[in-house]
């Protein structure tokens, strides 16, 4: 469902690039998995929701606890992807403003790498009215080295093209839990270590995943790809090389709702 709370570029460059993603986004390191599995209490016998579920990045990794495991996502390519490849979650449509979900029913709530393209006031209370008194949400993201010498490069040849869309960097997604009506507390923050090794020819589909880069006219795009390619190819730091070392750490930040 493709509808009016789903910014243009989300809608747009992850229908269209889904296999993408799913190929070369990096996903969560055993360790800050187990964390969030600790800090929100999933086993058998508990539910939890993971909104914004994209490709099923963290969703399939949930699984395994044996909790029952509900994907909510809005864009249907991501959606019948997630479906194909994570048998063990139940798929729903929907969005983090309106949740396909009854009051109360879930024990916790995850968002991986989405939480700055929501409304976030209205998306909390939309996860506080279907979490149990009492649950847990948890807010993953993962940080690329942007200080490295060819991120930086690429950085400033993609950054061009953002245009406004929302992102991460600037943190303030997290605006939405400091007001006063905020229903939920801050239990707790944690930092992994997540190194990605892409191989150097996949580098440009991880590009090309990202939201606004995928929603681009076709002719800006390749041109974009080109550059990227052929700054690649003439960096010091990557020149030659098959495999690329993409610096990073994944951040959990767990809440308790009030």
């Amino acid at each position: 469902m493709a509808g009016p709370l789903i910014h243009p570029a989300a809608a747009d460059g992850f229908a269209s690039n889904a296999e993408d993603y799913e190929r070369t986004r990096p996903g969560y390191p055993p360790d800050a998995v187990d964390h969030l599995v600790a800090v929100l209490g999933l086993r058998p016998e508990t539910t939890v929701a993971d909104v914004a579920a994209g490709t099923g990045k963290l969703t399939r990794l949930l699984v395994p606890t044996g909790a029952r495991v509900i994907a909510v996502e809005p864009v249907a390519a991501m959606r019948d992807l997630l479906a194909r490849t994570t048998p063990g979650a139940e798929v729903l449509d929907g969005t983090a403003e309106d949740l396909p979900l009854p009051d109360a029913s879930v024990d916790a709530v995850t968002v991986a790498q989405a939480f700055h393209w929501f409304d976030g006031p209205r998306a909390l209370r939309e996860m506080a009215r279907v979490l149990h008194p009492g649950g847990a949400l948890a807010v993953l993201y993962n940080h690329r080295d942007r200080d490295a010498a060819w991120l930086a490069s690429v950085n400033r040849l993609v950054e061009v093209h953002r245009r406004g869309t929302p992102q991460q960097w600037d943190g303030r997604w997290r605006d939405a839990f400091e007001g006063d009506g905020c229903p939920f507390s801050l239990t707790g923050e944690a930092h992994f270590d997540n190194p990605q090794v892409l191989p150097t020819t996949e580098f440009v589909g991880r590009i090309r995943s990202m939201s606004y880069v995928g929603a681009l006219a076709a002719p800006e795009q390749r041109r974009l790809l080109a550059d990227i390619a052929d700054l690649l190819a003439s960096h010091p730091d990557t020149a030659g090389r098959t495999e690329l070392v993409i610096g990073q750490r994944t951040v959990v930040s767990a809440w308790r709702a009030r």
